[in-house]
């Protein structure tokens, strides 16, 4: 086995906390001065190594290293390079690092590969900035529609389109379905990624191999419509109050939630946004508008379909009974994805090979892996043990953990890349 060169990924993981840090956390912003630093560090990584470095419409880069046979379908790995608004550092850029630190274990080694071996850093996974699903992986694929192209991003109230154009791409290629990957032209795809909650670190195991990843359902911009009132001469049978909906919907939610996981299924609700308008709110007023965002996010997409129809039902009751309005505004979200089994397997093996303890474990987070098993492409996700979660600045990944992973995946890419040594 040709060890994957850490002290790489050390310098990388550094170098990346050092140009995004935003005082309190990371903050590398979709098509944005952070989420582009970062594919420049490593694109100028991948020519120290003698890569071919190229990048495609939606500005996804690839770093490859030519193989012998380059007809054969290539083995693609790697991950996003973006982040929420003060996130952490590992979230997405640790799978990028990890097919840096393999390849130029290889190179290091002299080692060659049958097949073209790629490290992929994806744009735009963290649907943070623009209120859509894998952008970036969708763009390779040719998959994202005109409209997807206009969507504004709520900080800059400019389009995707246009944020794309501003750092060097070609959004109308993309908005035309230009594609760079087809899925005939992929022999598999590897995604390291850090766990994004504590099902590793409780259980005491270093790795986990991804079962399969949970779609989702959102209404990012919904409302309650009620009527503004005096608090204190208004009583309560003349109130439409927008929070108490809410409330009662909320409420309600948890128990159809319950009642849905005792039948079987297997879901995630959460109203992540609860807010008045503060413009108009006020301690001593009766509210008349809130607004909330939902995400619903499942394995089966029944089991999502069953929850928005409860959803709707209450919400219809509780507007019939209170007085009030619910507004949904445009729904967005995800499919479900279901890894490749043979990968997994080959995850497996590998780990028992290095000796790293793994389990078989869910996604309830989404990936851009998703994208790439249903386009059809033999895909696997192998997570990392990760204290604090993710999605904050406290992200704990320890690198023996990662240099473990690195190996695993290694392996897995050597054996589906036909790698030899030197000589």
């Amino acid at each position: 086995m040709i060890e994957p060169y850490i002290p790489l990924a050390e310098r990388l993981f550094e170098q990346l906390r050092a140009q995004s840090h935003d005082g309190v956390g990371i903050t590398r912003d979709t098509y944005g001065a952070g989420e582009q630093a970062a594919h420049e560090t490593l694109a100028e990584c991948g020519r120290l190594l003698g890569l071919e470095v190229a990048r495609d419409a939606a500005l996804n880069l690839y770093l490859t290293l030519p193989g012998r046979r380059r007809d054969l379908p290539a083995v693609v790995t790697g991950s996003h390079l973006d982040s929420v608004p003060r996130g952490g550092n590992y979230d997405g850029a640790a799978g990028v690092v990890a097919g840096m630190a393999v390849v130029a274990g290889w190179v290091r080694a002299g080692a060659t590969s049958e097949r073209d071996v790629v490290v992929m850093g994806i744009r735009a996974e963290e649907s943070a900035w623009f209120p859509i699903s894998y952008v970036g992986s969708k763009a390779a694929f040719g998959l994202l529609e005109a409209r997807d192209l206009r969507v504004q991003r709520p900080d800059t109230q400019r389009t995707l389109a246009d944020h794309i154009r501003d750092c060097g791409g070609q959004p109308e290629q993309v908005a035309a379905g230009v594609s760079r990957l087809q899925a005939g032209g992929l022999d598999c795809f590897l995604e390291l990624h850090i766990e994004q909650g504590p099902v590793l670190v409780g259980a005491g195991d270093t790795l986990g191999a991804v079962t399969g990843i949970c779609g989702s359902l959102r209404y990012r911009a919904a409302r309650v419509l009620g009527r503004y009132a005096h608090s204190g001469a208004t009583p309560r049978g003349h109130r439409a109050d927008a929070v108490v909906a809410l409330a009662a919907l909320i409420d309600r939610l948890q128990d159809v939630w319950a009642e849905l996981e005792r039948a079987g299924h297997e879901l995630t609700l959460t109203f992540g946004q609860v807010y008045t308008d503060p413009r108009q709110a006020d301690f001593s007023k009766v509210p008349g508008q809130v607004s909330f965002a939902v995400d619903i996010r499942s394995r089966d997409t029944g089991t999502l379909r069953l929850m928005d129809e409860r959803l709707h039902e209450a919400a219809r009751a509780i507007a019939a009974a209170q007085g009030v309005s619910f507004e949904w505004g445009m729904p967005s979200g995800s499919e479900p994805a279901i890894m490749d089994g043979a990968l997994r397997l080959a995850l497996h093996k590998a780990a028992a090979a290095t000796g790293a303890s793994i389990r078989d474990m869910p996604s309830g987070a989404g990936h851009d892996s998703a994208t790439f098993a249903n386009q059809g492409v033999p895909t696997a996700m192998l997570f990392v043990r990760n204290a604090n979660g993710s999605h904050n600045p406290d992200e704990a990944m320890d690198m023996a953990d990662f240099a473990a992973a690195a190996r695993v995946l290694g392996l897995v890419l050597a054996e589906r890349a036909g790698l030899s040594p030197a000589g």
